[in-house]
């Protein structure tokens, strides 16, 4: 499952000026106040532009937090096709900054399946907490631990299942309008025929405009079940800033099985953060 990250957008906008007084004191003022509000405006857009982003569309996640006392929602969509048949999920990911350096995720996903006729259910829902330790500003280094639950609460044909547990750490490194990011971690997935696995990602990413930022990652899966195949996939995305707090991602690439089968990745997502 794709983890959501933040990124800031910031409207500067100030007051005109009161009427009244002389002709000369409001044009004075009026330039002052356009004067302001450009600085300040060209000053966000450098803000969201000095780095680039990292998270979401990619796989790989990264160790920032969404910022204290902000909400980041994303409605999205991925899945992945295989032999002719697709699965997938649609949903809601949630993520609060409560204090600095720590974030709360709820993801509530849709799951489907695509392979002569479509077919729809509840999702496992997920819940995490990263936490940020190593905030290392200056060097642009920053590194965090994103442990996450994932609840049984998909209906399963097959006898009672178990909440699985993820432990990854991740860690960034900026440098300029560029970000390399990647860590991994080790999966807990009891239950009858299922098999713990490690998963890792490197990504980098730029920012090209103060709207744009693009992309490209590689992430490695190993078996998760008895008889599964490990996988690696190989993808490219960017992000676009739309008006507003609003953004779009996207992001796509193959997936080679070990000793299998080629798919396709892909997921895009509307954001909103406030």
């Amino acid at each position: 499952m794709r983890i959501v990250r933040k990124y800031a957008c910031v409207n500067a906008r100030l007051t005109p000026a009161a009427r009244g007084g002389s002709a000369a004191a409001s044009r004075q003022t009026r330039l002052e106040t356009d004067v302001i509000s450009r600085l300040l405006g060209a000053g966000a857009l450098l803000a969201w532009a000095s780095a680039a982003l990292a998270g979401p569309p990619y796989a790989t996640d990264d160790p920032t937090p969404t910022e204290t006392g902000h909400w980041e929602i994303y409605a999205f969509g991925a899945g992945t096709r295989i032999d002719e048949a697709t699965q997938g999920a649609t949903g809601l990911d949630l993520n609060y900054g409560p204090i600095p350096g720590v974030q709360l995720t709820a993801t509530l996903p849709v799951d489907f399946s695509a392979s002569g006729g479509t077919d729809l259910d509840a999702g496992d829902v997920e819940l995490g907490l990263k936490y940020r330790f190593l905030p290392d500003a200056p060097a642009g280094l920053s590194v965090a631990i994103f442990p996450r639950v994932i609840l049984p609460t998909a209906p399963r044909d097959a006898g009672p299942r178990r909440a699985r547990l993820l432990l990854p750490v991740w860690a960034q490194k900026d440098f300029g309008p560029w970000s390399l990011f990647g860590g991994g971690g080790y999966t807990l997935n009891p239950g009858p025929g299922n098999r713990d696995y490690w998963r890792t990602g490197l990504a980098l990413t730029r920012t090209m405009t103060s709207r744009l930022s693009l992309g490209a990652e590689i992430t490695h899966q190993g078996p998760d079940t008895a008889g599964a195949r490990a996988s690696t996939a190989l993808g490219a995305g960017g992000i676009y800033r739309l008006a507003g707090p609003f953004s779009l991602l996207f992001s796509g690439g193959p997936v080679f099985e070990q000793g299998g089968a080629t798919g396709l990745d892909a997921y895009a997502a509307l954001g909103l953060s406030f």
